[in-house]
């Protein structure tokens, strides 16, 4: 099998030259497009839309995929001084690369 591409993971509107990437805030699940999105809610946005095909079932039976993105746990945490509750979600994204380096490497993947 091969890698998947870019649309496939980063929807219908990405694209990518040399020096940019581009991804339609559209494409991203759950996300309300607006001039200010935050930094946080666009990567996760991201992460929620290459979720639905950098899947554990695939990783399984491609060898040529080598990230997954799965539902971690929920938990309640308490933040501040005033300790307001907050729910803590997670997403686990795993990286398959051969043992060759101990650094995080993009060109890897």
């Amino acid at each position: 099998m091969v890698k998947a591409t870019l649309v496939e993971v980063l929807g219908q509107g990405a694209t990518q030259t040399a020096t940019t990437l581009t991804i339609l805030k559209a494409d991203l699940p759950r996300l309300t497009p607006s001039a200010n999105n935050t930094p946080e809610s666009l990567l996760i946005g991201i992460l929620l839309k290459a979720q639905s095909n950098l899947t554990q079932e695939s990783f399984d039976s491609n060898l040529d995929q080598s990230l997954t993105i799965l539902k971690g746990y929920s938990s309640s945490v308490t933040r501040g001084t005033q300790n307001v509750d907050y729910r803590t979600k997670q997403l686990v994204v795993s990286m398959s690369a051969l043992d060759t380096d101990t650094e995080v490497d993009p060109d890897n993947y």
